[in-house]
Formats: C-alpha cells, sequence, structure tokens
C-alpha cells in the first residue's frame, strides 16, 4: 500500500508541474515589451552615437547613428520605448528632436506618421 501512495504522489507532482509549465509557456508572450526580449535599458544605450544629434535639432547625423537609427525605425514600439527610457533621459536625449533623426538621416522606409508619445514620426 506504501509502494502505490509513493507513485500516486509524484504523478499528482509530476502533472500539476506540466499544468503550471504549459500555463507559463503560453502566458510568457504578455510579459515581452516593445522590443520583445530585448531591455529597453540595453537598447537605449545602442544608440549612444544619436545622442548629440537628439539633443540639438540642427547638429549634423553621424553615419554611425544613421546605421543604427536603420535598424531601429523597422520597430517603430522598441524605439519610441527607447526614446522615451531612463537611460535616454539621464544622456539628455529629448524626444522631440530626437524622432527627427530617421528623416535626417534620409531613411527612406522610415515610419512617417507613427504617432511617439506625444510626438509623431515626420
Amino acid at each position: 500500500m506504501e509502494t502505490p501512495l509513493k507513485y500516486m504522489c509524484v504523478l499528482v507532482i509530476l502533472m500539476s508541474m506540466t499544468i503550471a509549465g504549459l500555463n507559463g509557456v503560453e502566458g510568457t508572450a504578455n510579459y515581452y515589451g516593445p522590443c520583445g526580449k530585448h531591455d529597453i535599458q540595453k537598447e537605449a544605450e545602442k544608440l549612444e552615437p544619436c545622442t548629440y544629434a537628439a539633443q540639438h535639432r540642427r547638429s549634423p547625423v553621424s553615419e554611425r547613428c544613421c546605421t543604427v537609427m536603420e535598424k531601429k525605425v523597422k520597430n517603430p514600439a522598441c524605439l519610441c520605448a527607447v526614446l522615451y527610457s531612463q537611460t535616454a533621459y539621464d544622456a539628455g536625449v529629448r524626444p522631440e528632436i530626437a524622432v527627427t533623426i530617421p528623416k535626417r538621416c534620409n531613411i527612406a522606409d522610415r515610419p512617417v506618421g507613427y504617432q511617439c508619445g506625444d510626438f509623431t514620426l515626420p
């Protein structure tokens, strides 16, 4: 009688772990942010070459900044999250100027008209 009880306990534990695991797999997609699995603060650090251009509207945009920005505009929700991140704020990035960088880089397939917080991508 003791052995079937052990097997029953093990079976119950395995079933509960399986159910919890399946619910976790289904529910994890809701935990990702606008940049998917990527951390917004780390994504903001990648835009470091654009810091000066994101602070001064008339400053020239470096080629390195444009290369990075060309990758970022493919996911405008992530770009907006990055522009409004704490890292960008600490670096002195002004979102109203930063949203103009894709146009200043002459990126052809930029998301024109995308609403980024209070500002629209030109």
